[in-house]
């Protein structure tokens, strides 16, 4: 059975555990939003079930809890970022707000970030984005990271590289976060913690194998780039583009001997375009809900509609705000651990169960 749980309790719940934690207050409610949102979106590797490991890293001191990031450089319609470490969905929230500040002024407003910890589901920062009518473009890469391999390649050298996009339209945004692998790292890493084969065969084990078992993955394998076995190519150009505009823009990456032992750390890209300086508002608009409309009313290939990218995400955000939110079963069982060690009451479920 899986439990619900009111939106504001879960937030509060979390924003409490980062302040036993040694978080200052805004910066916990930040953090707490921020998981909540993606698993309101349903992303369920990414959101409150990542609440456990930024608990460790900041009792750890591998995330940094106060001060600011370096500003590098800033030309208004640009900038880049040096974190340091601070928590990632709380810097990258920062740079979010400082680029919505300056849309306005300048149409297009880019933005780097190096080491930043970990930030998480790149979808769960775009909602009030779409809402003030921008456009946005945000990917991240982790310089540490070599878990995906290129098409040809037994080696592992990308990062699992998400990109997320999402555009006002009619009434839901085109809204997508996808990783440039096959699967992402947290689905192999489930599959692994249920004693499960995953659903396609998406890794190689150190041979090159072509496998399901998540086990191959920790022995020396790796996850394949989007296109599979027969189009990797295409995942792996996707891949080296993602890492050029997140790593090598921010200045700091693969090449860097430091980077080698920064864990999580990622190196962000975030791009807002304002439709208003390219045409009128009402234009973009008429076009993004066209293009939508004629995806979701296109001849489906069996008994199910045809579903376009962010209509599911955004109906089942509005549902679990009013009914509740579906925690996936681990997440809860995770959390009662800190929960009790920092004697924080765990939020009781809403009385409806779902099957």
């Amino acid at each position: 059975m899986t439990k619900r749980y009111r939106a504001e309790a879960l937030k509060n719940f979390a924003a409490r555990l980062f302040q036993c934690a040694g978080l200052a207050e805004e910066r916990a409610e930040v953090m707490a939003g921020v998981f909540l949102e993606a698993d309101l979106l349903g992303f369920t590797t990414h959101g409150m079930n990542r609440v456990v490991s930024n608990l460790r890293w900041l009792e750890s001191n591998e995330t940094r809890r106060e001060g600011a990031p370096t500003v590098l450089a800033d030309r208004g319609n640009c900038f880049n970022w040096d974190a340091d470490f601070l928590p990632g969905p709380w810097v990258l929230r920062q740079a979010l707000i400082e680029a919505m500040q300056r849309v306005p002024d300048h149409g297009v407003v880019t933005a780097t970030i190096r080491r930043s910890q970990h930030i998480a589901c790149l979808a769960a920062y775009l909602p009030p984005v779409v809402e003030a009518g921008y456009v946005a473009i945000l990917t991240c890469s982790t310089p540490a990271e070599n878990t995906v391999s290129p098409q040809g390649s037994v080696d592992p050298l990308f990062s699992a590289n998400p990109l997320a996009f999402a555009a006002p339209a009619g009434e839901y945004p085109l809204l997508f976060d996808i990783s440039m692998s096959v699967t992402a790292g947290g689905y192999v890493a489930r599959a692994k913690r249920e004693g499960t084969k995953l659903p396609v065969k998406c890794l190689k084990d150190r041979d090159g194998n072509v496998s399901d078992d998540p086990n191959v993955f920790d022995s020396g394998g790796s996850i394949l780039p989007v296109g599979g076995v027969d189009h990797g190519y295409k995942g792996a150009a996707l891949s080296a583009m993602l890492e050029v505009l997140s790593m090598a823009l921010g200045g700091y990456g693969r090449d860097d001997a430091s980077a080698k032992g920064d864990g999580e750390a990622n190196s962000v890209f975030l791009q807002l375009i304002d439709p208003r300086a390219f045409c009128p508002r009402a234009d973009f608009l008429r076009q993004t809900a066209a293009l939508c409309n004629l995806w979701q009313n296109s001849r489906s290939e069996g008994c199910s509609p045809v579903r376009v990218p962010g209509q599911r995400a955004w109906a089942m955000r509005d549902k679990q705000l009013r009914e509740g939110v579906m925690l996936y079963p681990s997440i809860m069982e995770d959390l009662q651990p800190w929960a009790d060690r920092y004697g924080v009451p765990v939020p009781k479920p809403l009385t409806q169960e779902i099957n």
